[in-house]
């Protein structure tokens, strides 16, 4: 088995991904179709040449034109469960997924339509694919916090649906001290606590989402500037959500060869690897692992580590990570046995 073969089998989870950010051009024309809403773009082929970016604010520019498609329980359904399928063939057992209610309740959609939609789809694809998913429920750090307090408090109703609580979309100008109030509720309220910070802002946005206090770190790329904060994230093992692709897509580093991930990973800290945003960056989960395979030389003992740090690092209950691990190192073990002939993991 090559390493190419290792990453695409191997057992893995994903806990950075935006649903908004999985609509491929194909669905985004059929569910236009079907809610009889005229697009800008007359092909498949038109929109694929627009996912261009220059930055971060471009691209959302164009996610939230996208998005403006979805205005049914059964489109947000349909939403989830393609992204589901999608992760299932790249064999990921687990999935984190953010989802953005005020991008839609501003455009008149109902809460409880996003999020039943897509939470009747988690249940499907589970008891299909045997792949568990938790929702995370975003908050748009552009709008003020009281608008984020308000979205939080219609939440509760949906408790039983949503673990944890984030902090996406356009991140400079907006550190997450922005959200202290919101978070407090949040916490109080027994969420789970995640925030995106130093993907394109300095070192000083994680400190703050750490004050939050942010369990994950969501992209977290520019903590490589902070000594200080590079060795707090290492003692700590506080987990980074790293989009590889995305950032390359988005000009945080110009080229793979730029990005910090092997930096952050050699250092000790628990870097896990993520899409993002898939069907506008142009790649998945196995995408990402491939081209940083390819870039950095990663080996399959460290494409494993990265695997193994997920699970770690995901909000499944400890027994269900021992599980998962398990299927993991059962996984490394017969790949060492094919290569190796022995037996290394017990």
């Amino acid at each position: 088995m090559d390493i190419e073969t290792f990453i695409h089998k191997i057992p893995k989870a994903e806990l950075h991904l935006h649903l908004d950010g999985t609509l491929e051009p194909e669905l985004m024309f059929k569910i236009a179709q079907r809610n009889g809403i005229s697009l800008q773009y007359k092909s498949v082929e038109e929109v694929r040449t627009a996912y261009n970016f220059n930055n971060l604010q471009s691209f959302l520019d164009l996610y939230y034109q996208g998005a403006g498609v979805l205005r049914e329980e059964q489109d947000f359904y349909d939403l989830t469960f393609a992204y589901l399928s999608r992760a299932h063939k790249d064999n990921i057992r687990h999935a984190e997924l953010f989802y953005n209610p005020q991008t839609h309740t501003s455009r008149g959609i109902s809460f409880e339509t996003v999020t039943k939609g897509t939470y009747r789809a988690m249940q499907d694809a589970e008891k299909q694919f045997k792949i568990t998913s938790l929702l995370i429920l975003g908050i748009l750090r552009h709008l003020s916090c009281e608008e984020a307090l308000e979205t939080l408090k219609t939440s509760l109703k949906y408790k039983d649906y949503i673990v944890g609580v984030g902090l996406d979309s356009s991140e400079v100008g907006h550190p997450p001290s922005k959200f202290k109030e919101a978070f407090k509720f949040a916490k109080e309220n027994n969420f789970l606590l995640v925030s995106h910070a130093g993907e394109e802002a300095p070192p000083s946005y994680v400190w703050e989402a750490l004050q939050l206090p942010a369990q994950r770190i969501d992209h977290g790329v520019q903590s490589v500037h902070d000594p200080q904060l590079l060795q707090h994230l290492r003692d700590q093992q506080i987990p980074l959500t790293v989009c590889p692709l995305s950032n390359t897509k988005l000009k945080v580093y110009p080229t793979m060869k730029e990005h910090s991930i092997k930096q952050l990973f050699d250092y000790g800290l628990k870097v896990t690897v993520n899409s993002d945003d898939p069907a506008f960056f142009g790649g998945y989960l196995n995408d990402n692992f491939l081209a940083i395979q390819k870039c950095f030389d990663f080996d399959f003992k460290d494409i494993y580590q990265m695997c193994k740090n997920s699970f770690e690092a995901s909000f499944l209950s400890q027994e269900a990570k021992d599980f998962n691990i398990k299927e993991l190192d059962k996984f490394l073990n017969n790949y060492l046995l094919e290569l190796e002939g022995e037996k290394v993991i017990q």
